[in-house]
């Protein structure tokens, strides 16, 4: 006998309401009682590392973080043939921003004229996300950029040479864990034997001099100034050596019975 809708729907529940797996009927076990836990895989490929940057608003352009599709350049999808006619379309993009980051990253959906981007939000027809009491509502699935007409039926528009456009945001910046690419860390101690890559040091003290700062060292530990920095020390005179004091500076002294 086929799984019923009902055991399909109290796994869906359990697995993504509760995190945990379903071992027995909703009738013999609720949810809450279920106890062995089974969270979703969070893969580390997908994660946004630089998703701290999206601003609340969606803003009106692309910048280094997100992709914006405006009402005036929406996205055109096409059509889903495997799926019943006009039910299902797709963006061919992933990781649209969901309106858990902001109100404003809802996406509009626009039915128009096929290869008529431009035109989609003046002269098309904006189907919303409710429907219109028609049970005609539409779901978008952000992570795989697909707009599904999941009511019972089909909008009342002529879906004859046209297509949905899509009005939204996308996540196109840095993926993986850890720090962000060109992330700025600001007081941090580094203890025992540490390893990095690529660090860029950076000080007023540079600008000071009429410089940008330290940029970079090399693979042996020798320190290199950047082309338009400095390294200032201390001036000195002949018989003078070069001397750290206490707080850590450093200083040109004279010579005082071997000791400096």
């Amino acid at each position: 006998m086929a799984v019923s809708d009902n055991q399909k729907l109290d796994y869906l529940w359990k697995k993504i309401g509760y995190g945990v797996s379903k071992t027995d009927t909703n009738n013999n076990k609720a949810a809450p009682n279920e106890s062995i836990s089974s969270p979703l895989l969070l893969r580390g490929d997908k994660v946004w590392k630089e998703a701290a940057s999206i601003a609340a608003v969606m803003p009106g352009a692309s910048n280094d973080y997100l992709t914006v599709y405006p009402t005036s350049s929406p996205q055109e999808t096409t059509e889903d043939n495997t799926s019943a006619q006009y039910r299902t379309w797709k963006t061919g993009l992933t990781d649209w921003i969901p309106p858990e980051i902001g109100s404003t990253y809802q996406v509009k959906v626009y039915v128009h004229s096929t290869g008529s981007a431009g035109a989609a939000a003046a002269s098309g027809t904006q189907l919303f996300a409710a429907g219109s009491g028609n049970s005609d509502e539409w779901f978008f699935d952000y992570q795989s950029g697909l707009l599904h007409f999941i009511g019972t039926n089909l909008p009342g528009v002529s879906f004859s040479g046209k297509s949905i456009y899509v009005s939204g945001a996308r996540y196109t910046g840095t993926f993986g864990v850890g720090a962000a690419d060109g992330a700025t860390l600001r007081d941090i101690t580094l203890a025992g034997n540490t390893t990095i890559s690529n660090l860029v040091l950076s000080s007023v003290l540079g600008t000071q001099y009429g410089g940008t700062g330290l940029s970079s060292f090399t693979e042996n530990g020798v320190m290199i100034a950047s082309n338009t920095s400095v390294l200032g020390f201390a001036t000195g005179t002949t018989g003078e050596v070069l001397q750290v004091g206490s707080d850590g500076s450093p200083t040109f002294d004279s010579l005082d019975g071997g000791n400096f």
